[in-house]
């Protein structure tokens, strides 16, 4: 996997939830209390996002993230 890989993954993840659940990255960006630029970094796959950014998106479109 490349370096970006796990991020480039979780973009695609974070993207088609938030299309599925029918809201825009303002929207999200509002529930989550982050900027909406941090949910489009996410949604690019950007590395350096911060870890309580991202955690409270994937929390505001239901998801889980786990270590395995």
């Amino acid at each position: 996997m490349t370096p970006n890989g796990y991020m480039d993954e979780i973009a695609v993840v974070i993207r088609r939830r938030r299309r599925e659940l029918g809201i825009d990255q303002e929207t999200t960006a509002q529930l989550a209390g982050v900027s909406r630029k941090s949910v489009s970094e996410i949604e690019r796959g950007k590395r350096t996002v911060r870890l309580d950014v991202l955690m409270r998106v994937v929390d505001v479109l239901g998801l889980r993230m786990e270590i395995s």
